[in-house]
C-alpha cells in the first residue's frame, strides 16, 4: 500500500474512534442528566415534605399562642371584674361612713351648742361663787391666789424634799453597795496582819539589883542616860523591867536599844552611856533608812528622794491605836493600787499617794500642824508629784478633792484603819468616845435618846416626832455628823442613823 491509502485508512480510524467517544460521551451525560433529574426530584419532594411540616409546627405553634392569649385574656376580665366588684364595695362603705360623720357632726354641734350654754352658766355660777367666797371669806382674788401658790409652793417643797430624799438614798445604797464589793475585793487580795505590837518600851533586866546600878551613885547614871537620851527612865517596883517614857518613838528607840546594849555589857557609867547611845542613834537611823526603803520595795514605789525614805522609815516606829504607821501605810498603798485598778484610775498615783499618806506623822511633834499638811509640805519641798502631794493634803479632807485618786487614798487609809483586828483601843478612851459621841447627840433638841452601838461604829439616834419632820431630821442628821467630824477622834468612819417614828395609840371604852 502506498502511504496515501494508510493515511486515508488511520484518518477514518480516527473518526471512527472519535465517533466512538463521542457516542460514549453523550450517552454518559444523558445518563448523568438523568440522575441529575432524579436526585432533583427527590430533593424537591423532600423540600415539599419539609416545608408541610414547618407549616403544620407553625399552626400548631400560632394555635397554642392564641389559646395562650384568650386565656390571659378571660383571667385579665375576671381580675378585673373581682376589682370592680372590690371598688363598688368600698364606694358603699365610704358612702355609709360619710353618712355616719355626718350624722355624728350634726350630733357634735349640737353638743357643742349645750355646751357653750352649760359653760355660759358655769361662768355665772362661778362669778357669783367668787363673789359669795370674797364675802364669807373676807379675801379678794389676789390674796386669795397667793394663799393657794403658798400652798402649793409648801406641798411642792415637801414632795422635792421627799424625791431628794430617795434619789439620795438610792445613789447611797448603789454607791455604798459598789464601794463595798470595790474595797472587799482588795483587802480580800491583800491579807495583812493583825495589831500585836504596842507603843510602850519596857526593858527587861536581868535582877533587881541592876536597877541600883542604873540609877549610879546619886542618880548620876540615869542623869546622864535621860540628858543623852531626851526620854525619861522610869524605874518602879515593876519585878525585873524599867520603862522608858517619851512623846518621840525614834528617840524611845534609841534609849531602848542604848540601855539594852548597857546591860549586856555590864559597864554602866556616864562616858560609856554617852558613847553607847551616840553608836544607838547611829543605828537607829540606819535601820529606818533600810526600813523605808524595805517599805518602798513592798509597796512597789521606786525614785522616792533619800529623806523621804528616811522620813517614812521613822514611821516604823510610830504607833496610832496599836496599829504600827509604816505597816499601814504599805497595807494603804496596796489597798489604794488595787481599787484604782478595779474602777481604772492611775495605780501608781494611788500606791505612791497611799504609801506616803502618813509621811507627816513621823515628824509632826517637831513640826506645827496637821500631819496631813506637815507631809504634802515635805513631800513637795522634795519632788514628790503634785498629784501625790494632793493626795496626802486630802486624806483627811482639810483641802477640797480634785482627782479621784485623792478618793481612793482615804477610802484605802479608812479601810485599813477600820478592819478588823487593825487597831486595838484602851478600854478607857473605848468609853470615853462613846460616852462622848451620845453627849454630842443628845445636845440637840428634838433628840429623846441616842445609842452608841457597833462598838463605836454607829450611833442610832430616837427624835421626838412632834418636833422635827422629815426635813428636820434629815438636817439633825447633817449636824451631828459635822460635829463629831470636828470633835472626835476616831479611826475609820461613824454611821449616824436618826429614827423619827410617829406613833398614835387610842383607847376603846364603853
Amino acid at each position: 500500500m502506498s502511504g496515501s491509502t494508510i493515511l486515508f485508512i488511520i484518518g477514518i480510524l480516527a473518526a471512527l474512534a472519535g465517533i466512538a467517544i463521542f457516542i460514549a460521551a453523550a450517552t454518559t451525560a444523558q445518563r448523568a442528566r438523568a440522575r441529575a433529574d432524579i436526585e432533583a426530584q427527590r430533593i424537591t419532594l423532600e423540600a415539599q415534605n419539609r416545608e408541610k411540616e414547618l407549616l403544620l409546627h407553625a399552626k400548631d405553634e400560632a394555635l397554642k399562642a392564641r389559646q395562650a392569649v384568650e386565656t390571659e385574656h378571660r383571667e385579665r376580665r375576671r381580675e378585673l371584674s373581682e376589682l370592680e366588684r372590690r371598688l363598688q364595695k368600698k364606694e358603699e362603705a365610704v358612702d355609709r361612713r360619710a353618712e355616719q360623720l355626718e350624722r355624728r357632726e350634726k350630733a357634735t354641734q349640737a353638743k357643742e351648742q349645750q355646751l357653750d350654754e352649760a359653760r355660759g352658766s358655769l361662768e355665772e355660777i362661778k362669778a357669783q361663787q367668787t363673789e359669795e367666797l370674797q364675802r364669807v371669806a373676807g379675801l379678794n382674788v389676789q390674796a386669795a391666789q397667793e394663799l393657794l401658790l403658798r400652798r402649793v409652793e409648801d406641798e411642792t417643797r415637801d414632795l422635792a424634799s421627799r424625791r431628794v430624799r430617795e434619789i439620795e438614798a438610792e445613789a447611797r445604797e448603789d454607791g455604798e453597795r459598789r464601794a463595798r464589793n470595790i474595797i472587799a475585793t482588795a483587802i480580800q487580795r491583800y491579807a495583812a496582819d493583825q495589831v500585836v505590837e504596842t507603843a510602850i518600851s519596857v526593858v527587861p533586866i536581868p535582877s533587881e539589883d541592876m536597877k541600883a546600878r542604873i540609877i549610879g551613885r546619886e542618880g548620876r547614871n540615869i542623869r546622864a542616860f535621860e540628858n543623852a537620851t531626851g526620854i525619861d527612865l522610869v524605874i518602879d517596883e515593876t519585878p525585873d523591867a524599867v520603862t522608858l517614857s517619851g512623846f518621840d518613838p525614834v528617840r524611845r528607840e534609841v534609849a531602848r536599844t542604848s540601855l539594852t546594849r548597857l546591860l549586856q555589857d555590864g559597864r554602866i557609867h556616864p562616858a560609856s552611856i554617852e558613847q553607847v547611845v551616840e553608836r544607838a542613834r547611829r543605828d537607829v537611823e540606819a535601820y529606818m533608812r533600810d526600813e523605808g526603803e524595805k517599805a518602798a520595795l513592798e509597796a512597789n514605789v521606786t525614785g522616792l528622794h533619800p529623806d523621804v525614805i528616811r522620813t517614812l522609815g521613822r514611821l516604823r516606829f510610830r504607833y496610832s491605836y496599836g496599829q504600827n504607821m509604816l505597816h499601814h501605810s504599805v497595807e494603804v498603798a496596796h489597798v489604794a493600787a488595787m481599787m484604782a485598778a478595779e474602777i481604772g484610775a492611775d495605780v501608781n498615783i494611788c500606791r505612791r499617794g497611799g504609801l506616803l499618806h502618813d509621811i507627816g506623822k513621823a515628824i509632826d511633834h517637831e513640826v506645827e500642824g496637821p500631819h496631813a499638811e506637815i507631809g504634802a509640805e515635805l513631800c513637795r519641798r522634795l519632788g514628790v508629784s503634785p498629784k501625790v502631794v494632793h493626795c496626802i493634803a486630802t486624806h483627811h479632807t482639810l483641802e477640797a478633792m480634785e482627782t479621784v485618786e485623792a478618793i481612793i487614798v482615804q477610802a484605802a487609809d479608812a479601810a485599813s484603819g477600820a478592819r478588823p483586828g487593825a487597831r486595838g483601843d484602851v478600854a478607857t478612851s473605848y468609853i470615853k468616845r462613846l460616852e462622848a459621841l451620845e453627849q454630842i447627840a443628845t445636845s440637840f433638841d428634838g433628840v429623846e435618846r441616842a445609842y452608841a452601838i457597833q462598838a463605836g461604829r454607829e450611833i442610832r439616834i430616837i427624835v421626838d416626832p412632834d418636833q422635827l419632820d422629815d426635813l428636820g431630821a434629815a438636817r439633825l442628821t447633817r449636824s451631828i455628823v459635822k460635829r463629831i467630824e470636828d470633835e472626835l477622834e476616831y479611826p475609820g468612819q461613824i454611821k449616824v442613823m436618826v429614827v423619827r417614828e410617829m406613833r398614835v395609840v387610842e383607847y376603846a371604852k364603853r
